[in-house]
C-alpha cells in the first residue's frame, strides 16, 4: 500500500527524501503506535530522519526510533507507505520532503535514549494519532492500519531495531 500527500508544487523541483519509523504494536486488539513530540514546534510527529550513508533506509528509521524515541523492535525493510511535507528551516525558507515510513514492531521501550530529555514520547491508537498528527497523508496512513491491522501483520520484520 502507497499513501501520498500532495505533489510537488510545480518549479520547486523533487522533494527531500528522509526515513520515518511507525512504531507499532496490538494492545486488546487495537493497533497502538508511539508518538513523540517535535523538538522545534512540540508537534506530535513520528521518529524521522535523513538517510545515513551506508545504511539501508530502514535501519537508519530505526536509528531514529532509537535516538528520538527509545524505540527497541523489529523493523520491515519494505516501507508501508510515503508521506509528503515541508520542513521549515525559517520564517521564509521550507524544504519539501518525502518521508517513506517503514513499520517498526515495538518490543521494548526505553527509559534513556539520547533525546529522551528533548521530547515527550506517549502510546495512541492509531485513530488516536491519525487525529494529532498535521500532515494528511500521515494521518491517512495511520487510519489505514487503524482499520486494516493486516497491513503490519502481513511485514516480514527483521532484527532488533
Amino acid at each position: 500500500m502507497q499513501v501520498s500527500g500532495t505533489d510537488p508544487v510545480e518549479g520547486q523541483g523533487a522533494a527531500a527524501t528522509q526515513v520515518a519509523a511507525l512504531c507499532w504494536r496490538m494492545h486488546k486488539g487495537v493497533v497502538q503506535v508511539v508518538l513523540i513530540t517535535s523538538r522545534e514546534t512540540g508537534r506530535w510527529v513520528i521518529p524521522k530522519g535523513w538517510p545515513v550513508a551506508g545504511l539501508k533506509p530502514c535501519t537508519a528509521a530505526a536509528r531514529e526510533a532509537w535516538e528520538e524515541a527509545g524505540v527497541v523492535g523489529r523493523i520491515s525493510d519494505k516501507p508501508l507507505g510515503e508521506y509528503l511535507y515541508d520542513k521549515i528551516k525559517s520564517p521564509v525558507l521550507a524544504t519539501r520532503c518525502a518521508v517513506a515510513v517503514f513499520p517498526l514492531r515495538v518490543e521494548a521501550l526505553k527509559r534513556r535514549f539520547p533525546e529522551a530529555s528533548e521530547r515527550l514520547r506517549r502510546w495512541f491508537s492509531a485513530d488516536q494519532a491519525a487525529e494529532l498528527v498535521a500532515e494528511p497523508a500521515l494521518a491517512q496512513l495511520l487510519q489505514s492500519v487503524a482499520t486494516q491491522p493486516d497491513l503490519l501483520k502481513a511485514q516480514k520484520y527483521q532484527g532488533t531495531a
